[in-house]
């Protein structure tokens, strides 16, 4: 019989991992749900945002610097992307976006890979969030207590901005009907470059939190990319509660499958997704007919 704090620290590092699932899965389900963009570079914008803040981090010696600027810098990176590559393609069929970020992915992959390396690079973690913390049921690395934390915080503000502010009023009502927007005289262009780069900077954020948790390699954005998308297929496209309860639930479940049956800890997030689609084909929370 398993010992209970075995397993309640299982718990705990199940929803770290989540955590870091729900921050790679946010920005990908922003930026179907407002713009209707598949962004298949999405996990490769993941991987510029541990490099970025890697290089800030070691630029300035403090992680903090890294943390505050790569998701920015990334951010309007996203924004460059939407405007110059993206933009043009609105109107036209929902498979070109898709075809030209998946090649901008690849893209970005090499860059890095020809920049930095193909060696995975360690990201150090930061000296006084380093160690264990005594939680009463067991000892828990204080850096996944801090990701857990930022996470948290990271929802609240995104919250308060989507449902509190004049913003995410017009953002939500451009995702239902931008052409009434346009006659009211929103510039839902300007909206939509402020969305994706939201949802890139959303993604970079996530990347440099998973780096210390992860090496840093010009690879890693593949499998984020296929986390994500589970996340959001369970959670429903486009949904931003689903994104989150969904990123917890895999996060769990990967977490309690690795201490009872470690090899099959890679299969049950797909597994988890079959069974949603076929119970729900929309997902937890998505509207059945709709992208938003």
């Amino acid at each position: 019989m398993m010992d209970f704090s075995l397993i309640a620290m299982q718990l705990f590092s199940g929803i770290a991992l989540g955590a870091i699932l729900v921050m790679a899965a946010l920005g990908l389900s922003i930026i179907f749900g407002m713009l209707g963009v598949v962004n298949f570079s999405h996990g490769a914008m993941f991987m510029v945002g541990a490099y970025a803040g890697l290089w800030v981090a070691s630029l300035t010696g403090s992680f903090w610097w890294g943390l505050l600027v790569a998701p920015i810098a990334i951010g309007v990176f996203g924004m460059a992307v939407e405007f110059l590559l993206i933009r043009p393609l609105y109107g036209r069929s929902v498979d070109d976006p898709l075809l030209l970020t998946f090649g901008l992915g690849y893209v970005l992959v090499e860059a890095v890979r020809i920049i930095f390396g193909s060696d995975g690079i360690p990201f150090p973690t930061p000296t006084h969030l380093r160690g264990v913390v005594n939680l009463g049921i067991g000892y828990f690395p204080i850096y996944r207590l801090f990701v857990i934390g930022v996470v948290g915080a990271i929802l609240l503000t995104l919250w308060l901005l989507l449902e509190k502010t004049k913003f995410g009023l017009i953002v939500r009502a451009g995702a239902r009907d931008p052409q009434i927007m346009r006659v009211l005289g929103v510039d839902i262009g300007k909206v939509w470059l402020l969305v994706f780069g939201l949802g890139v900077g959303l993604t970079a954020l996530g990347g440099v939190l998973a780096a210390p948790m992860r090496t840093v390699n010009p690879e890693m954005g593949s499998l984020v990319l296929a986390e994500a998308f589970v996340v959001t297929v369970i959670g429903g496209m486009g949904s931003l509660a689903g994104s989150v309860v969904a990123g917890l639930v895999v996060g769990i479940a990967v977490s309690m499958t690795s201490l009872i049956a470690p090899e099959m800890a890679q299969i049950v997030m797909f597994a988890l997704m079959a069974l949603i689609l076929l119970i729900r084909p929309q997902g937890l929370f998505g509207k059945s007919g709709a992208h938003a």
